[in-house]
């Protein structure tokens, strides 16, 4: 391994919304490699959220970036898929899926004007099932790929930047235990408990 890639400053970042079922992949990806590693000071992991332009000093700093985001490729859902660089906001600005997909676009953009866009970026991305599901967790078949995609970061991270974090003994702490998703999606109130369609007030056909 060269000093140079030893050196190099990696932000791993998860982006999405776990309000809105599949839009959590990017998150729950990166709570899951919280759990299971521990990683070098020159790797930061970053629960990036819906948080836009927020994340653009983190970007800046980086050398290279791996972003893991539930992204509409127009494939199976469920398929994992890999682009890098260039690809990147191509299908960012092609096949969105969100609100905060505009934002992440915005952000590449502004990199790019800057002159500082890292020298390498990667996204693993899986084509989502169902997101108009407010308060839900992952679909069975994109929490498949939790655990896939996250292989495919440390692949990522081995191959691309020499960097092989250690397993974890103890417990992350990536996100806090009351949104994790094993709190989130078993404690889910029913829909009796909490309207996942809107308040019926507003809701209801208005009388002639």
């Amino acid at each position: 391994m060269d000093d140079d890639r030893q050196l190099a400053r990696i932000l791993v970042l998860g982006i999405g919304n776990i309000l809105w079922a599949d839009e959590g992949f990017g998150v729950r990806v990166l709570e899951a490699l919280d759990a299971s590693h521990v990683f070098p000071e020159a790797v930061t992991l970053l629960d990036g959220g819906t948080q836009g332009l927020y994340l653009l000093p983190y970007l800046e700093e980086a050398d290279g970036v791996v972003i893991v985001d539930a992204v509409d490729y127009g494939l199976v859902p469920g398929t994992l898929h890999i682009l890098a660089d260039g690809e990147v906001p191509a299908v960012l600005a092609a096949r969105k899926v969100s609100l905060h997909q505009t934002g992440f676009q915005e952000i590449l953009g502004l990199l790019a004007l800057r002159g500082k866009t890292p020298a390498r970026i990667v996204l693993v991305g899986v084509q989502p099932e169902l997101l108009d599901d407010y308060g839900g967790g992952l679909t069975a078949t994109i929490a498949a790929q939790v655990e896939p995609a996250a292989r495919k970061v440390l692949d990522i991270l081995k191959d691309e930047f020499g960097v092989v974090p250690a397993p974890r003994a103890g417990e992350g702490s990536l996100v806090t235990a009351a949104v994790g998703r094993q709190s989130y999606e078993s404690e889910r109130p029913s829909a009796e408990a909490a309207c996942r369609i809107g308040d019926p007030r507003v809701l209801a056909t208005p009388r002639s």
